[in-house]
């Protein structure tokens, strides 16, 4: 029986794949920071399921993976999709440094501790993980998002690099969505071709089963981005992107400023 570990399974992407994968047979192995959702889906399929509350910028994190592994009774597949995100107009650096601690540092110290399970275990495994179209290239409103999920494109590039070269049997999937309606977007506002979990999480379930090395979702996105990839700096820079509608004014008034309690209210697996 295939067993699967999923980093941000609380909410949005992650709890929809991992209802998708328990009810259909596999063992599901849920982590992150709050268990409400968790702990009623393992009441659902009590023998399909385990969880744990981890926090993926704490330091123990890894030790806390392998105690899941070990509840689970083992790993096949390690999938990735806890981040944070949300535009910061004012540029306040601490909320940048936030995403940035989030969605690549939490990021490297999750997958470099899973790889390091199939390796030192001289297991065959897969990580996949969800990164973003957003990491194809910079986004001026969204400066620390489209950096950190860049970021863990190039990790994973590195990561299997390292695989190839010290012949560990680990293969990648980079997972690259457009907007999808979960808890990390913000209510009441439109998002530039914009999918619902219902349409989005088939075409991700299949990227974790066939495990291309990328994937695109959907085939709108894989258009767009092939195209402003293409754009020189020179052009790409001078590119008005709007991120919502309504749109938000640049910049923001000081008046806009986020205040701690509504950041931690943002800060949602995705």
């Amino acid at each position: 029986m295939k067993r699967i570990v999923i980093m941000g399974a609380s909410s949005g992407i992650g709890l929809a794949v991992a209802e998708a994968f328990a009810s259909r047979g596999i063992k599901v192995g849920m982590a992150a920071r709050h268990t409400e959702t968790m702990r009623e889906l393992k009441k659902k399929y009590p023998d399909m399921i385990e969880y744990e509350s981890i926090d993926v910028t704490h330091a123990n994190a890894p030790k806390l993976l392998d105690e899941l592994i070990a509840k689970l009774g083992g790993m096949d597949i390690y999938f990735h999709v806890s981040g944070i995100g949300y535009e910061n107009l004012t540029l306040d650096p601490q909320r940048e440094v936030n995403i940035i601690a989030t969605n690549l540092g939490g990021f490297a110290r999750m997958l470099c501790a899973a790889y390091r399970y199939f390796r030192d275990n001289n297991r065959k495994g897969r990580i996949a993980a969800v990164t973003s179209v957003a990491g194809t290239n910079g986004i001026g409103r969204l400066s620390a998002y489209s950096a950190s999920k860049k970021g863990a494109q190039a990790y994973m590039v590195a990561l299997e690099q390292l695989a190839n070269a010290e012949g560990a049997d680990v293969s990648f999937t980079d997972i690259r969505p457009g907007w999808i309606r979960t808890p990390l977007l913000v209510e009441g506002l439109k998002y530039p071709m914009e999918m619902t979990l219902e349409y989005a999480v088939p075409l991700i379930i299949k990227a974790i089963v066939r495990h291309p090395r990328v994937a695109v979702i959907d085939w709108r996105w894989n258009i767009l981005v092939g195209l402003w990839r293409a754009l020189p700096n020179c052009l790409w820079t001078r590119v008005k992107m709007n991120i919502s509608t309504p749109d938000r004014s640049l910049p923001a008034p000081a008046s806009d400023s986020i205040s701690p309690a509504k950041e931690e209210k943002e800060e949602r697996d995705v």
